[in-house]
């Protein structure tokens, strides 16, 4: 994966707090407190594979069914249409795409095509092999029609998918080899770090289930690139998306298709979402770890409480977790029984938390307060991350400077990281013209002819209680300076439509990240604010852009570092974001089920492969917990 996305695109993780910390070398010292010895091994600090358990406990569970807790639910279960860390997740195992990720390795891997590609000499041609043994539902083998519609549903002007767009931006054409209809070029505009990588984010679809009519065979992606295509001309295109884009492929299990080894089987909302296992699959005789399906059900139960979340561990009505918070998973790690069921773990990851501010607000729903550099940087003074980590994050996160994880080589470790300075801050608000004139103890400022009070809404996501510590944190400590942050609970994809639509003064999330060259497009470029893209603040300014474009074509690190070192001062000197911490992965695991492997890279775990123990297996049973 190079994009910050589902199985490997962007998210915007609206479903937990992907929190950060930890070095990779100090993972493994924060263990499960186990009562017997418990070997692990830590691959170049990659992974880490846990030996299955010898003894089958009489509380154990005999029912193969994973039960996975969740703090979040998806936005929807469109395809193309979403960006939530959730339906990434499901959508690895419900759906098929042409390169994924090795989490073992931290490589790119094939799929649904037989090899890594062929590149041409100027690096803008790759030619791939579909393999012949992938089939959808209806027993169709994914053909090369499939491979094109996929790429042109996406291109289309009039799908609803503004955040995946920009990662299609460098595609010109996707050709068929006229000797052998599983061969195929995809040819790009340019040398792009993401040339390869970028098919990752795209689920192959079934042309035949999703444009019956064969539309989009009308029309080319070249069309679909051209500025000057008038797509609402077109009456047969606009039909097609009114379906295509309708609500019936994000929530209907009966809707809600793809070729992976599970079948969406039910959608509870506000509860759960169950997987269930497809019969006679055509992974069934792969020897690959990421194709295997050996639960027979998987279920994503939702649960937001963390008192909740603890008496489901300690009833064992949960199998796994990446979601809880880092004091719940401590409190349970210090309970003998939870130890003797579960293996878990504190994993780095490359995910970052952040408070976004609206450097372009409409003056009207949402007044120009943080317009100003000097006013955002003052924001940044009034936040102590350190309190946080220490008292919310229990100390397991490590602070950051920019949007670069502290994990890679291109982090800039030259920045510095910002004090918690009320003082500083006031005077940077004295300076830029924010003032306490009525005594209400609430600075204001003329602004346009008209007084208007540093007063916002800080919203931050309702599905944990560590969001809602953060926002009051900072809220009390910008009280201190004269500035009011009224903090709004609110529900991940309502918080997600207004980020998209600018339409907010100042919220916290995360962004998921991943071990491999990144596109700062989506997030940071001009051009994905106006369209409505991941670039919420409204960040950006010619230099910035074409410092962007410069680092997805330089695919030499020797040149692209220094120049993503160079991006990351740009953004520490405008302040859109305040960046609070790297993430850490809480990860628990039930010990009932083998194959366990703890990953740096999302998902982290990988549901899939996990074998229930006990399943025809003749390992020794034992009446002891020790």
């Amino acid at each position: 994966m190079s994009i910050r996305t589902a199985v490997s695109c962007f998210i915007f993780v609206c479903s937990i707090a992907f929190f950060l910390g930890c070095g990779a070398n100090e993972s493994v010292k924060n263990d499960s407190a186990s009562g017997h010895v418990e070997k692990s091994n830590q691959n170049a600090s990659t992974y880490i594979k846990i030996e299955d358990s010898q003894a089958f406990l009489p509380s154990w569970s005999s029912e193969n069914v994973m039960v996975y807790h969740i703090v979040g639910e998806p936005d929807e279960m469109h395809p193309t249409n979403g960006l939530n860390a959730c339906r990434a997740e499901i959508m690895g195992y419900t759906q098929v795409f042409l390169i994924g990720t090795d989490f073992q390795s931290l490589t790119m891997r094939p799929i649904a095509v037989k090899s890594m590609p062929v590149i041409s000499d100027n690096g803008k041609e790759y030619t791939y092999e579909l393999r012949n043994d992938i089939k959808f539902d209806d027993g169709s083998t994914l053909s090369m029609e499939d491979v094109l519609f996929t790429f042109k549903a996406n291109k289309c002007p009039l799908t609803n998918n503004p955040n995946a767009k920009p990662y299609l931006e460098n595609l010109i054409d996707i050709v068929f080899d006229k000797t052998d209809p599983t061969k195929f070029k995809v040819i790009m505009k340019d040398k792009y770090i993401q040339n390869i990588s970028f098919l990752t984010t795209f689920p192959i679809m079934q042309r035949s289930f999703f444009d019956k009519k064969n539309v989009l065979s009308k029309y080319t992606i070249a069309q679909f690139s051209d500025k000057n295509f008038n797509a609402e001309m077109q009456k047969d295109l606009i039909d097609w998306a009114t379906d295509f884009n309708s609500a019936k492929y994000s929530r209907d299990p009966n809707f809600i298709v793809g070729a992976g080894p599970y079948r969406f089987e039910k959608w509870d909302a506000g509860q759960s979402i169950t997987l269930v296992k497809k019969k006679n699959h055509w992974s069934d005789v792969s020897n690959s770890a990421f194709e295997t399906a050996f639960p027979e059900t998987i279920l994503f139960k939702l649960n937001t409480d963390a008192n909740s979340q603890k008496l489901e561990f300690k009833a064992q009505t949960l199998d796994a977790s990446t979601s809880l918070s880092s004091k719940t998973l401590m409190e349970l790690q210090a309970d003998a029984n939870f130890n003797a069921n579960y293996n878990s773990r504190f994993i780095d990851t490359y995910n970052y938390a952040y408070i976004a501010m609206n450097m372009k607000p409409d003056g009207i729903k949402h007044k120009k307060i943080f317009t100003d550099k000097k006013v955002r940087r003052a924001m940044a003074l009034l936040v102590p991350i350190d309190e946080v980590i220490r008292i919310v994050q229990k100390g397991k996160n490590r602070r950051i400077v920019g949007p670069v994880s502290p994990l890679k080589p291109e982090y800039n470790s030259a920045l510095k990281l910002l004090p918690f300075d009320v003082e500083g801050a006031k005077k940077l608000l004295d300076d830029s013209g924010w003032k306490d004139t009525d005594g209400d103890n609430i600075r204001d400022k003329m602004i346009d002819g008209e007084k208007v009070k540093m007063e916002f809404n800080l919203g931050f996501f309702a599905t944990s209680v560590e969001w809602k510590d953060l926002a009051e944190m900072v809220s009390e400590q910008m009280n201190k300076a004269g500035v009011k942050a009224n903090i709004d609970s609110e529900n991940p994809s309502v918080l997600n439509e207004k980020a998209s639509n600018h339409d907010f003064d100042m919220f916290i999330a995360s962004w998921g990240g991943t071990v491999f060259p990144e596109d700062y497009t989506q997030l940071w470029h001009t051009s994905s604010w106006v369209s409505k893209g991941s670039n919420f603040t409204g960040f950006g300014s010619v230099q910035s852009d074409a410092l962007i474009d410069s680092i997805k074509h330089t695919l030499d690190t020797a040149k692209s570092i220094p120049m993503i070192k160079r991006f990351q001062s740009i953004v520490y000197d405008e302040q859109p974001y305040i960046f609070l911490f790297a993430g850490v992965r809480r990860i628990v695991m039930h010990k009932r089920f083998g194959n366990q492997e703890m990953y740096y890279e999302r998902p982290c775990l990988w549901l899939s492969n996990l074998r229930l123990l006990n399943s025809g297996s003749s390992m020794k049973m034992s009446t002891s917990a020790n």
